[in-house]
């Protein structure tokens, strides 16, 4: 049998490399869906409250799927870090927010990020009360910035302070 040749074993590291973004997209992508549908459960909403849409740009609250992702689109899968956001409604009214999230594994760890606000980490496997240790996390991040930006206002200083929220207002309160 022959040695392989450069181009064999670049390939291989390529492949190696395929497998890899693969395995972190698939971990980030279950771990999106499981926050997409715990989070409104969290809430208490029994009407659907939280959509997987664009990290950026404009969105609707309705599932994205695949296209929810910072990756969507690409034809070589990057390995790293995979923004998504997360359209939740926060009135009675129709309006949404959005929260973008970062995510990748880190050795045992899934690591997320709320961009603008606190990272957090998740040993592989992600158990249920991890879980919602972190739907807590992002129940007070919303209800923060809405409180901070009340009382800025209330003592004079408001207009700043982004936290990287998108607002928008659908004319249907069921999304």
């Amino acid at each position: 049998m022959s040695e392989p040749t450069r181009f064999d074993i670049l390939a291989a590291a390529a492949s190696r490399y395929g497998e890899a973004s693969l395995d972190n997209y698939a971990l980030v992508r279950s771990l999106a869906e499981q926050i997409s549908t715990g989070f409104c459960k969290h809430l208490g909403n029994e009407k659907k409250c939280v959509f997987l849409v664009p990290p950026e740009g404009p969105f609707k609250p309705m599932d994205h799927g695949s296209g929810a992702f910072s990756v969507s689109g690409q034809r070589f899968l990057p390995l790293g870090a995979i923004k998504f956001g997360l359209a939740v409604r926060v009135s009675h009214t129709g309006d949404w927010i959005r929260i973008v999230l970062s995510a990748e594994k880190e050795g045992p760890d899934l690591d997320v990020a709320i961009v603008g606000g606190r990272d957090f980490s998740f040993r592989l496997p992600i158990d249920e009360e991890r879980l919602q240790d972190f739907f807590t996390i992002l129940f007070e991040h919303l209800t923060d910035w809405f409180n901070d930006h009340a009382d800025h206002y209330a003592n004079g200083v408001y207009g700043g302070g982004n936290m990287g929220f998108d607002f928008m207002h659908s004319d249907n309160g069921d999304a």
